[in-house]
């Protein structure tokens, strides 16, 4: 029989993915991480410009072409204040990609990457194909991570720790203070701190901050998309940033994994992110009114949730056997140990999904909380 690493057998497939399997195709799908808004015409009509005019044809340079990287340092001076030269920017096949290079550039085998728990569910797996140790870490009772906590799990061994903020699948966001302490946690400790940013423009209150703000040091890369900021989620389109030293790592990896990320998506890219900006908040504000609608519904179920700040999920505790009694009844949601030990006994919620159908999905789900709390 053939042989197959090691690696690759610590892995499966995703949670996520599972609970999509076990639902029918006429179910309402709460369990997707993606908006439902269009991608903005005027980058649409880039990428038909592009291919119209062959630019599109070819192979790009592999960090991808110099206006989408000039486009992606100016959002840096504009949303961050910081100074990002293009040529320590790399296009990549979405954030998906942006996080396997950066864990590939830094992290040796058996050395440990601090995640949140409950966190994302690429950060496990790509830990772990880099041949290294998830190290997960308990979140607050507000569902945030506590820098304390990431400090205290810090060891001779660890590489790196991954922020997400705003996060998946909790909608936590980080304050600014917590923020700071990530980053001085990373000069002091010489540790590498991965921000994953991809929900950087969905905060419905406070604001967005990034540990390369306040980093006195080159330890932190920066990781984002166009895929939840401009809602481009097929378009696979992201990019990470860091030092020169550490972008010449990642890139070592892209090139041979990628060659580089598609023309025709890097110049729908530039143009999303050059050109008229309403769509940014016309998102947040559709989310957050989505938001409510879900937090006063769930609440007046008896479900407990606590209140989400951005990116577009909720993560409530749920009664054994919700998740079933949801799928059974249509409506698609995802266990909460999909995405770590921490998150036993919830459940994640997309509400990025029109108001009536969000309404529908809420008298559901109380039905199958119901359910669930009978059984």
């Amino acid at each position: 029989m053939t042989e197959f690493s090691s690696r690759v057998e610590r892995i499966s497939i995703s949670g996520i993915r599972e609970v999509f399997e076990a639902a029918s195709e006429d179910a309402i799908n709460l369990g997707l991480g993606q908006p439902d808004f269009p991608t903005p015409e005027h980058a649409r009509q880039a990428a038909v410009d592009a291919i119209e005019s062959g630019k599109a044809d070819g192979y790009t340079g592999n960090k991808g072409i110099e206006p989408l990287r000039e486009a992606i340092a100016d959002k840096h001076q504009r949303d961050q204040g910081i100074d990002v030269d293009p040529a320590d920017v790399i296009a990549t096949s979405g954030a998906s990609e942006a996080l396997h290079i950066a864990l590939e550039a830094h992290v040796d085998a058996g050395q440990e990457v601090i995640i949140p728990d409950p966190g994302f569910v690429s950060y496990d797996a790509l830990t772990k194909l880099a041949d290294g140790e998830p190290v997960p870490v308990d979140l607050r009772e507000d569902l945030t991570v506590d820098p304390a906590a990431v400090e205290k799990a810090i060891t001779d061994d660890t590489a790196a720790f991954i922020v997400n903020s705003p996060a998946n699948p909790t909608g936590a966001v980080a304050s600014e203070q917590d923020i700071k302490e990530f980053a001085r946690i990373a000069d002091e400790h010489d540790v590498l701190c991965v921000s994953d940013e991809v929900y950087e423009y969905t905060v419905f209150e406070g604001d967005h901050h990034s540990p390369i703000e306040y980093a006195d040091s080159d330890n932190v890369v920066v990781v984002n998309s166009c895929s939840k900021l401009y809602s481009m989620t097929g378009w696979r389109l992201g990019w990470v940033t860091g030092s020169t030293e550490r972008t010449e790592r990642m890139l070592r990896v892209h090139q041979y994994a990628q060659a580089c990320a598609s023309a025709p998506a890097q110049y729908a890219a530039e143009a999303a992110l050059t050109g008229p900006q309403e769509i940014v908040e016309e998102m947040t504000d559709s989310f957050k009114r989505r938001r409510d609608i879900l937090l006063d519904g769930l609440a007046d179920h008896g479900i407990d949730c606590p209140t989400p700040h951005g990116a577009f999920y909720a993560m409530p505790k749920v009664p054994e056997g919700f998740v079933d009694e949801c799928i059974d009844r249509g409506v698609i949601v995802v266990p909460g140990e999909a995405f770590g030990e921490g998150g036993e006994g919830m459940a994640r919620i997309s509400y990025a999904t029109d108001e009536e159908t969000l309404r529908e999905a809420i008298e559901i789900m109380g039905e199958a909380a119901a359910a669930a709390r009978s059984a």
